[in-house]
């Protein structure tokens, strides 16, 4: 029960039936789920537009560019392959090391751009830091925040049995207590 409400803990979500924009937070290796998750959002009309960020990273190469790709080009790849029109997609540019440069970047995007509301997808243990950020950065600015995740995986019943699992799991307490300190 113990590892159960540990992971449940960090699990949260925030309803927003429409916004300005859905922001698929970067993350490699969460990519497909949270790319798959904005474009249903986009398809049932939450959000006219799907932004990314660059966090920067390379990700692996691709047979058709000849190349390697960094994350936000393999996101808007797999968008467009789930149907996303390419022009419903924005990059804010700006190179990000983490949540927080994320979602700082994103709110001068947002005030450039006239945007007062935003949709959030992350991963679900990924959730409660990102709302919390949000919430804190955006306090006092005219932005609204929503927020949606795939269901947990693993599964809050079975993350200590994986390695996987106390990384996302354990991992993410120490990334909210380096955050709750720094900001």
């Amino acid at each position: 029960m113990l590892a159960w409400a540990a992971a449940r803990i960090l699990v949260v979500q925030a309803p927003l039936e429409h916004a300005d924009a859905i922001l698929v937070l970067s993350g490699s290796s969460r990519m497909i789920e949270r790319t798959t998750l904005a474009a249903q959002l986009f398809r049932e009309g939450r959000a006219p537009k799907i932004l990314l960020t660059n966090d920067n990273q390379l990700l692996g190469w691709d047979a058709k560019e000849q190349r390697n790709l960094l994350s936000y080009q393999w996101a808007r790849k797999i968008l467009v392959g789930d149907g996303i029109p390419s022009d419903k997609i924005e990059v804010v540019m700006e190179p990000v090391g983490g949540t927080y440069e994320e979602l700082e970047a994103v709110q001068h995007y947002a005030a450039k751009n006239g945007l007062h509301s935003l949709l959030i997808v992350t991963s679900a243990y990924h959730s409660r830091r990102t709302l919390w950020t949000a919430s804190n950065l955006y306090k006092g600015v005219e932005l609204a925040v929503g927020l949606e995740h795939p269901s947990a995986v693993p599964s809050p019943w079975f993350w200590w049995l994986r390695r996987s699992g106390w990384r996302m799991v354990a991992g993410e307490y120490v990334k909210m207590l380096y955050y709750w300190r720094r900001f």
